[in-house]
């Protein structure tokens, strides 16, 4: 009992560490921030033909 106590602290304390982490440094917006700039090299090297 007391070692699966002492496993489920440890977990909860590291998933929080990592989320403040995150958190803290706004990496969740840098990653998405440089996904959207691959996203749009991506297309923006496809041709387009717009005829209205």
């Amino acid at each position: 009992m007391c070692k699966v106590f002492k496993k489920a602290v440890k977990l909860s304390t590291m998933v929080v560490g990592v989320l403040f982490v995150v958190y803290f440094w706004n990496l969740d917006q840098k990653v998405l921030g440089w996904a959207y700039r691959q996203v749009n090299a991506m297309f923006d090297r496809k041709p387009a033909d717009i005829k209205f």
